[in-house]
């Protein structure tokens, strides 16, 4: 777990210092940029799912509802591993001056950064669905008065 934590906040200041490719002038961002501006627009929602779960967690319960509340909770927390798994497995397959200083890639890891960004993009989804999903219901249920919640 120390790893893990030591391994995303050197990604988290790597990324946050920004990607220092010499590019060419004009040229679009890279493939390698594209999958990491979304592991950037998904890392602050990591906070948001942490904030979703602790406030699920306390609803849960063994009515229909509360188990709602689990399940929404449980996507939550898989959605978020998924997110670290991702990130370790990233780091694992390139190094740092693939990732952030546009190193050219070999045949083989191109392809492996083809299979990376499908692995983003569904993530993305993943990630903002099970957020979706969760504040919907904490929506619905803040919208019950109170008396009728006690009746349901």
């Amino acid at each position: 777990m120390k790893k893990i934590m030591v391994l995303l906040s050197v990604l988290a200041l790597t990324i946050g210092n920004g990607c220092k490719d010499e590019k060419k002038e004009g040229s679009g961002p890279s493939q390698m940029e594209k999958v990491m501006a979304v592991h950037d627009e998904l890392m602050p929602k990591m906070g948001t799912i942490s904030k979703l779960v602790a406030e699920l967690n306390t609803k849960t319960d063994s009515t229909e509802t509360g188990m709602a509340y689990e399940k929404a909770k449980k996507d939550l927390q898989v959605a978020h591993q998924d997110m670290m798994d991702w990130m370790k497995d990233i780091g694992d397959r390139f190094d740092y001056e693939e990732i952030m200083k546009g190193k050219e890639l070999s045949e083989e890891k191109e392809k492996w950064l083809q299979e990376e960004e499908l692995k983003i993009e569904d993530l993305k989804r993943k990630i903002n669905s099970s957020i979706e999903k969760a504040e919907a219901l904490l929506r619905a249920q803040r919208s019950v008065p109170p008396s009728q919640e006690l009746e349901n």
